[in-house]
């Protein structure tokens, strides 16, 4: 692939990545509505089950290139309890606080790759620590206690962290769409026995809920994490992930629009770091040394 072809292509899959985003950040509270009706395990076999069919047709229509099995069947275990631990938990915190510490995989992707001995650039390094600070400006509520609960969320953070670093790598030479079906298939039967074993849904229960199950299972299952796996093809895991974590911003601003709510000083201030940590992010080492060169 010539400059040009992946200039247009890098460009693409990070507006992906913020529609993805955009999608994310409206899905905790549907995440939390559905509780209300379903148990944790019940509401992922749907949303995967759901999010599966929801692209299948895609798959006849746009699908060319050929799938890594591998990678998809990889991608849906680290998604199954990656999910599975972040629904359980939602029984027990707020929304708000679970977005919060989820939010924390912008942490962890660095660090595994890292550990796979992936080299950072110095503004990617300071973009990571300006975001952080961002999320905790826009998550973090006055008096928020940490529980035992806020562990597990943060184990399935780092479940989050990995499953991009696998998509990453399989996305390259994969059908963003195939692969992303063959992910969810796996996560769905992974959860049905536990939805079998540990849970009674009743379809009267599952029909009440019918609206944040499809929401999730189609909206932001079937499209965002597709487009996630479609903005891997040619953005850094760390960039990525940058990118991914400006859904904290998107979950304000949905609270404002839908919810009636209103931005805060420190929700605001968190917003523009965020957006400052993104930018930051998106400068090469090359401008970066012009830029010096010219002071």
């Amino acid at each position: 692939m010539n400059k040009k072809k992946y200039k247009k292509l890098y460009i693409y899959c990070n507006i992906s990545l913020l529609m993805a985003a955009f999608i994310s950040g409206l899905s905790f509270v549907a995440q939390k509505l559905g509780m209300n009706y379903v148990g944790p395990f019940t509401f992922n076999t749907l949303r995967c089950f759901i999010g599966c069919l929801s692209i299948l047709p895609l798959i006849f229509l746009l699908s060319k290139q050929k799938c890594s099995i591998k990678g998809g069947i990889v991608a849906g275990i680290v998604l199954f309890i990656a999910f599975s631990i972040n629904q359980y938990c939602m029984i027990y915190t707020d929304a708000g606080k679970a977005g919060f510490i989820t939010s924390l995989y912008i942490l962890f992707v660095p660090v595994i790759a890292i550990f796979l001995k992936h080299k950072l650039a110095f503004n990617v390094q300071i973009s990571i620590v300006i975001a952080l600070v961002g999320i905790y400006l826009l998550c973090a509520k006055e008096n928020m206690q940490f529980e035992l609960w806020d562990i597990f969320l943060l184990v399935s953070a780092f479940f989050f962290a990995l499953h991009i670093i696998v998509v990453s790598h399989y996305s390259k030479k994969s059908d963003a769409i195939k692969l992303s079906a063959i992910q969810f298939l796996t996560a769905g039967f992974l959860s049905l026995p536990l939805m079998l074993i540990c849970e009674k849904p009743t379809l009267k229960l599952i029909l009440y809920g019918w609206k944040p199950i499809l929401f999730i299972g189609i909206i932001v299952t079937g499209v965002a994490y597709t487009l996630q796996i479609f903005g891997h093809k040619a953005t850094k895991p760390v960039i990525a992930t940058l990118i991914l974590s400006s859904e904290a911003i998107f979950a304000v601003l949905g609270g404002m629009l839908l919810l009636g709510e209103t931005l805060t000083l420190k929700e605001t201030a968190g917003c523009l770091t965020m957006l400052f940590a993104i930018v930051i992010s998106q400068i090469s080492n090359k401008k970066i040394k012009e830029i010096k060169n010219e002071g």
